[in-house]
């Protein structure tokens, strides 16, 4: 149990043996009901077959849900993603997961993200603005620049997540770029 829990993304040595022993010491009704859980996730969960985010039915709550706005569509890297931003209760179009980003160091190109899909949706002609929430880094901001690039045939409006300083930031410690973005990305007030 350790060495599976070691093989955990974030999870050392000291924090599975802490979780083994959590669960040797704890109640058959814990361990039972977690390895339902890891059950049910693999034989329960399935990707939505138009935004790729992870649900339980496909077409997914989110792209069945007749209150969301089907000319939006937010582009994400993963699930995760989905979950930060529908917790913000600000965007109510639909989404899009890639699964990733181009990274050749890692040997992760387009062909190997759900690029073609997300081409597919927006050739529908139903989508007007596409909103690129790639992660900040490298390989986020070429993967962004990648669908822009492939996006341009289309008569669809393609925006970008603003970039800039976090709340409770001060901004002596903001490196020149998160500054530079911040002041490009100014507002009235």
């Amino acid at each position: 149990m350790i060495d599976e829990f070691s093989r955990l993304p974030g999870i050392g040595p000291k924090t599975a043996s802490r979780l083994t022993f959590f669960l040797l010491r704890g109640s058959s009704d814990q361990a039972t009901t977690l390895a339902d859980a890891l059950r049910d996730l693999q034989e329960r969960t399935r990707f939505c077959e138009f935004c790729f985010n992870i649900a339980e039915a496909s077409p997914c709550a989110l792209c069945q849900s007749e209150e969301r706005d089907r000319r939006m569509m937010c582009v994400v890297e993963e699930p995760l993603d989905v979950l930060a931003i529908e917790r913000t209760r600000q965007f109510r179009g639909l989404y899009h997961v890639l699964h990733g980003a181009i990274s050749p160091m890692e040997g992760i190109g387009p062909d190997d993200l759900k690029i073609r899909e997300l081409l597919a949706r927006v050739a529908e002609g139903t989508v007007q603005e596409v909103i690129l929430a790639t992660n900040p880094s490298l390989e986020g901001e070429n993967t962004a620049a990648f669908v822009w690039k492939k996006l341009s045939v289309y008569p669809v409006r393609v925006t970008r997540l603003a970039r800039g300083l976090p709340v409770g930031g001060d901004l002596e410690y903001a490196d020149e770029i998160t500054l530079s973005r911040a002041l490009e990305g100014r507002r009235e007030m």
